[in-house]
């Protein structure tokens, strides 16, 4: 009979998913966070500027992406949350969540895009400065910032798409630290003392060895 002999894994068929997780982790952590940043900051900003008639003149009106719609803030909490949760959860799990994050992420964008060309929160600013329930907004015109928002949920959309394909060649949260990041310290076995019976037994009901050294 032939001798038989095992052939090595080649280091380079290993090496190849590990590195690939590791980029892909690294462009997951880095898109998801910037993405959250960046759709939390333009909600903040200006997004439509107008006019209203006040007693035969003007009266100029903005409304932050805010007062537009508060979709795209609350989406990206949640992608940023699904991003850390990532790493809290194995197998099905981590694809949930990070099916989640990509949700949010397109959620984003919808959302951010279709208050892009919105007038629903002037008009309102109208209507209460000019006293009349009817009045609409003058002059409408629209910023950038609704589309830089859609750009943070990209990223955002990006980093749940690389946590689906990736994600389970991501490391998770080991179980040996507790919540606030101690470790935990691992439990010594009882001293045992050979002369007294009580004490071989109790060792023998936890699974120790009573002979052992």
């Amino acid at each position: 009979m032939d001798d038989v002999t095992a052939v090595p894994t080649p280091p380079s068929e290993t090496a190849g998913p590990a590195r690939s997780g590791r980029r892909s982790l690294a462009v997951a952590l880095l898109s998801g966070a910037l993405g959250a940043a960046v759709a939390l900051l333009a909600t903040r900003q200006e997004w439509s500027q107008g006019t209203a008639s006040v007693a035969g003149g003007t009266f100029p009106l903005t409304a932050n992406g805010s007062d537009v719609t508060g979709v795209p803030a609350a989406l990206a909490v949640v992608g940023l949350a699904a991003l850390v949760a990532v790493f809290a959860v194995r197998g099905a799990g981590r694809l949930v969540v990070a099916a989640l994050l990509a949700l949010s992420g397109a959620g984003t964008v919808v959302a951010a895009v279709l208050g892009a060309t919105d007038s629903s929160a002037l008009d309102e600013k109208a209507a209460e400065v000019s006293g009349d329930t009817s009045a609409a907004v003058g002059a409408l015109s629209h910023t950038a910032w609704p589309y830089v928002a859609a750009a943070g949920g990209v990223l955002l959309l990006l980093a749940g798409l690389l946590a689906l394909r990736y994600g389970r060649l991501w490391p998770a949260m080991s179980g040996r630290y507790e919540r606030n990041g101690a470790v935990r310290p691992r439990r010594r076995p009882a001293r045992v003392d050979p002369d007294r019976p009580e004490d071989l037994w109790k060792a023998l009901d936890r699974g120790e060895d009573p002979t052992g050294a």
